[in-house]
């Protein structure tokens, strides 16, 4: 059973940090994509970063480039996005995916995950003092 598990968030003041985690199981991340999406109440969902585990590319959104890195342990079948300088408009919750592919370029900022993706039910992370 393919299952994505994430973890990590929390309530954190601006200029904080976290380390989110996607624990994925059921396969192996070995030829695929991952992609961390969030979605802020009345805002659009927003793709911001994905790692390719095919080719070791990586991608930010302009919005976190330089504040969060995203890196992939494929002995755990994990993804990391360690977030810095986190600040209130942060705030979302976090989840990972995958289309399957091993693409990982600017296309996240165009896609919703539809109903042929994997994901998981993620993490919720509130930045505020």
């Amino acid at each position: 059973q393919v299952q994505f598990v994430e973890s990590g968030g929390g309530l954190v003041q601006p200029g904080g940090s976290l380390r989110l985690s996607c624990a994925a199981s059921g396969f192996t991340l070995d030829n695929y994509n991952i992609v961390w999406f969030r979605r802020a109440p009345e805002k659009e969902r927003e793709g911001i970063s994905c790692i390719s585990f095919s080719d070791g590319t990586t991608y930010y959104v302009d919005s976190v480039k330089g504040r969060f890195t995203i890196s992939g342990d494929n002995a755990k079948n994990t993804v990391y996005l360690q977030m810095r300088n986190l600040k209130p408009e942060d705030t979302a919750l976090y989840y990972c995916a995958t289309d399957w592919s091993g693409r990982c370029d600017n296309y996240i900022s165009t896609k919703t995950p539809g109903t042929s993706w994997g994901r998981g039910q993620g993490t919720q992370v509130t930045v505020s003092s």
